[in-house]
């Protein structure tokens, strides 16, 4: 069973994740900041990580991918992060922001799930060799 652990500040968007994630056979670990989800993909080591970006400040979940990505157990997992911001700022994220940030596919909120779910098994299919580790990739 695929591992996939999910950072999020909001139990309900936790709850949702979990819900639709479980629903496809994955096993689901969760965590409300991001230094508890950098422990937790360090104890669990996960097929994927999905991690919201802003969470106990603008740059929460951001901290915490570097975390991830600055350990060699850790490295090489895929990173997915949730965002609201394009929604509350002139601020944009999108898949070409993984030209300089260490993530490898950023996905609005609220999640439609099917868009989700195929993104999901994209990540966890990708090679060693196609994670973003340092922000290189498109």
């Amino acid at each position: 069973m695929k591992r996939i652990v999910c950072v999020d500040d909001d139990k309900d968007i936790l709850e949702t994740l979990e819900v639709i994630l479980e629903g496809r056979g994955y096993e689901v670990f969760t965590a409300t900041n991001g230094k508890d989800g950098v422990r937790l993909v360090k104890d669990k080591t996960p097929d994927l990580v999905i991690m919201d970006v802003m969470m106990d400040d603008f740059t929460d979940g951001f901290h915490a991918v570097y975390d991830i990505r600055k350990d060699e157990k850790t490295k090489y997992i895929p990173i997915m992060m949730l965002t609201s911001v394009n929604k509350y700022s002139d601020q944009k994220f999108s898949e070409k922001d993984g030209e300089y940030l260490p993530v490898d596919a950023f996905i609005e909120k609220p999640v439609k799930p099917k868009e989700f779910i195929k993104k999901v098994d994209e990540l966890i299919a990708l090679k060693k060799e196609d994670i973003n580790v340092d922000g290189s990739k498109k």
